[in-house]
């Protein structure tokens, strides 16, 4: 079909919502279907740099966050985005009626609802991703308004409305595919590694964990004579982390990083475990390439999703977790040692990982999309 598929993409504020809907965009690239999109986001979310990087149209709208148990400190700003939400549903509607897309993909976020709200109003077919095992708000709000709803795990169904399930399908959460082709000796080339020991990669994300970083700091001497480490710790961290106290003839098995960039697919090619949060974008990736983790939770979360996601790993036996609130270094320990010395456990533990990954999800969620519009 030769006809210009016009795709207005909505999601953002965090990474977690972004990626995926950039990696789709990708995916409808790759299949060379002649398209025009538009973005809509918020001016201080990741979307909005995203988007300047990638030369992809940007519009942004004003859009407020209902909190459900607002503490005192967040009573005002509660109050002050009640008022914001019909601005950014107004703005939504006339950037939505203006371009006129044949289809909608919103991948969550607050921002994403008013966008929702509007393709309704203009009466056009929206696709609605989610990303964690469990629904937050603002999509259990849209899942009512979608034409398809894509799920990245079977488990995320009860959490939909039940007059919404009928529309579901799971496709599986879209990570980049550059980390599927990672190289493993470019990895220990880069980082100066040793073959003697296993390798972990500790990450807490883009900016660091202070209770990941807290806890490796404290774990470190009795763990490198097992391992040797990768560690990205965040930039605000990086001198601290240099500076902790190690046995002199272990000190070049650990390596602290304030930010682990392109580098990231060879660092995952070659880890023979992570440690890390539980992200949904984390832990779609971890599974993706089939990679034995132990997951440190980000507690709370909304709806606490992190720990859910965890115990979901958990209980496939996909991953060792610390679902308890403050886990302590000899918990940490306790998970971590097992692995390092048995290569069979990682080897079945990573096993189990990539059963729950899915490398086509762009693809499949590709599809959803183009179905939607009529355009396959």
């Amino acid at each position: 079909m030769s006809r210009t598929l016009r795709l207005l993409i909505t999601g953002g504020g965090t990474g977690g919502h972004t990626y995926p809907a950039l990696t789709t965009l990708s995916a409808v690239q790759r299949r060379q279907v002649p398209h025009d999109v538009l973005w809509v986001g918020t001016a201080n979310g990741l979307e909005a740099r995203i988007t300047t990087e990638h030369g992809i149209p940007f519009k942004a709208i004003t859009t407020g966050k209902l909190r459900r148990r607002p503490n005192l400190k967040e009573l005002g700003t509660n109050i002050a985005d009640v008022f914001r939400i019909p601005v950014g549903v107004m703005q939504a509607i006339g950037h939505a009626a203006r371009y006129l897309p044949d289809v909608v993909l919103s991948t969550g976020g607050y921002v994403a609802v008013p966008i929702g709200v509007a393709a309704k109003i203009i009466r056009r077919p929206l696709v609605m991703h989610e990303q964690t095992t469990v629904v937050g708000l603002a999509n259990r709000i849209l899942a009512r308004l979608a034409t398809r709803i894509a799920l990245s795990h079977e488990s995320s169904l009860e959490y939909l409305p039940a007059s919404a399930r009928s529309k579901a399908v799971v496709t599986g959460n879209p990570i980049r595919p550059e980390l599927l082709r990672g190289d493993r000796a470019a990895a220990y080339d880069h980082f100066g590694l040793t073959f003697e020991v296993p390798l972990i990669y500790v990450t807490g994300g883009a900016q660091g964990s202070k209770q990941i970083n807290t806890l490796i700091a404290e774990v470190l001497p009795r763990l490198l004579p097992h391992a040797q480490i990768v560690h990205q710790c965040g930039p605000a961290w990086i001198d601290q982390m240099r500076a902790v106290t190690l046995p002199p003839e272990l000190a070049d098995r650990y390596h602290p990083v304030p930010y682990v960039g392109a580098e990231l697919a060879d660092l995952f090619a070659a880890a023979d475990v992570v440690i890390s949060r539980s992200g949904a974008g984390t832990v779609s990736e971890l599974t993706a390439i089939g990679k034995p983790s132990v997951l440190i939770p980000l507690i709370p979360t909304g709806g606490d999703e992190q720990r859910k996601n965890a115990g979901y790993l958990a209980s496939a036996g996909a991953a060792r977790a610390l679902l308890e609130p403050r886990p302590t270094a000899e918990m940490l320990l306790a998970e971590l040692m097992p692995l390092l010395a048995d290569p069979g456990l990682r080897q079945a533990m990573g096993h189990a990982a990539a059963k729950l990954g899915r490398v086509d999800a762009a693809d499949a969620l590709c599809d959803v999309l183009l179905r939607a519009a009529h355009y396959a």
